[in-house]
């Protein structure tokens, strides 16, 4: 069971809203990934205009518990102004605090990612916060209290897997609250190696909307994760340097 703040899911799989080919396809993908928790760019969605198209439409909001992002802030202040624009349209408490730094490589700003997570934690916010891979970063995030840590595997939307395992593991073992895979991703077999890390889950966007049959690919990622999971709890065998033979050698009859 996944639990972030108050809340429980049995989907290990967060997916994102964005870039889908149209809305139906969008909510195909969604039902079959399974997935309990949907990420979206609140700036990108016409919360309170009627008139406009909006995804949330299309969707039985009784089965999901949205998870707002911040996505475009560049600053803490502005981070904080559009999850509290979130709070108000009455979507949710929970929010993704995701505060860029660089435009080309859509890293986060780590200072004003800070600052922001600290300041909506003193808002009330359940805060899980978009950050790099830096080991130090996420125990400082940890420490303030954020309710999720969401390190990248590689930049967001690259599709180019876990470039640093040993960093991710670290962050994994060092944290008290969940380590959410997020940004990077391509494929299921990298959604497969974040959990056998020992992540607790992985929030993916491009890898689905982005796949030339989403809806196929929503599936594989949930089995993926499920099976990542699966082989992090079960403990895998050590690695050695020689062969080992699969059947006991004593009590063979030779010849």
């Amino acid at each position: 069971m996944l639990k972030i703040g108050p809340y429980e899911f049995s989907s290990r799989l967060l997916l994102g809203t964005g870039k889908y080919p149209n809305f139906d396809i969008q909510k195909e993908a969604i039902e079959v990934s399974e997935s309990e928790i949907l990420t979206f760019a609140v700036r990108r969605m016409n919360i309170f205009d009627a008139n406009q198209p909006n995804f949330l439409e299309k969707l039985d909001l009784e089965k999901y518990k949205l998870l707002p992002n911040t996505a475009g802030a560049s600053t803490a202040e502005e981070a904080v102004r559009i999850a509290k624009l979130s709070r108000a349209s009455g979507l949710c408490d929970m929010i993704k605090v995701e505060v860029i730094g660089c435009q080309k490589t859509l890293l986060p700003d780590p200072i004003e990612t800070l600052k922001a997570t600290e300041e909506l934690l003193k808002e009330g916010f359940i805060v899980l916060t978009y950050t790099s891979d830096d080991v130090l970063l996420a125990k400082r995030l940890g420490e303030l209290g954020c309710h999720a840590i969401m390190p990248g595997a590689s930049p967001i939307g690259s599709g180019q897997g876990i470039i640093n395992p040993l960093n991710l593991s670290f962050i994994i073992e060092q944290s008290d609250v969940p380590v959410i895979i997020d940004a990077g991703v391509g494929t299921p077999s990298d959604a497969a190696i974040a959990m056998e890390l020992g992540a607790d889950a992985v929030l993916l966007n491009t890898a689905v909307s982005g796949a030339k049959d989403p809806v196929k690919m929503a599936k594989a990622m949930k089995l993926a994760i499920e099976a990542g999971r699966l082989g992090y709890e079960a403990g895998r065998i050590p690695i050695k340097r020689y062969a080992s033979a699969s059947s006991p050698m004593e009590g063979m009859s030779i010849g």
